[in-house]
């Protein structure tokens, strides 16, 4: 494996994601790189608060509102610490996962963008690919997708 400068993790603050980050930092502790969370979240007013729902459903895990997202992103950098990461970064970012996720990479000049493998199960999903796939398809660096369903 490559020695990785900066690695960037998303999370939602469910337990799979929380999978995702605890690897994302071991990784990132066992070559010395930064870690940057991203937390994408929805707008917290009641008219996108309904849109969010309406375009989520019930299949991920929801993160409306910058507060909610905050904490979010303490406790992951939390464990990012726990795990031996000296260098802990965290991004609230407005708006969809996998734009928040691919333009978080750029911006940190990542060499590792670290996602879980829970997606959408949905027909949905299956059409317009789920967060994992897609992240795979758009970002310019390596992809490490965790397997977080146990």
């Amino acid at each position: 494996m490559s020695s990785y400068r900066s690695v960037v993790v998303g999370t939602d603050g469910s337990p799979p994601s929380l999978r995702a980050v605890t690897k994302a930092a071991s990784v990132a502790a066992d070559t010395g790189a930064k870690l940057v969370v991203v937390c994408a979240y929805y707008p917290s007013s009641d008219r996108e608060v309904e849109q969010a729902k309406d375009e989520l459903r019930e299949e991920a895990f929801q993160v409306i509102g910058s507060a909610p997202a905050e904490q979010t992103l303490l406790e992951a950098a939390d464990l990012a610490r726990q795990a031996g990461v000296s260098e802990v970064e965290t991004v609230p970012s407005l708006g969809a996962p996998v734009t928040a996720l691919v333009d978080a990479a750029e911006k940190a000049g990542a060499d590792l963008l670290v996602v879980g493998s829970r997606g959408l199960n949905t027909l949905k999903g299956r059409l317009l690919g789920s967060v994992p796939s897609e992240v795979a398809r758009r970002a310019d660096c390596d992809v490490l997708v965790v397997r977080t369903s146990r």
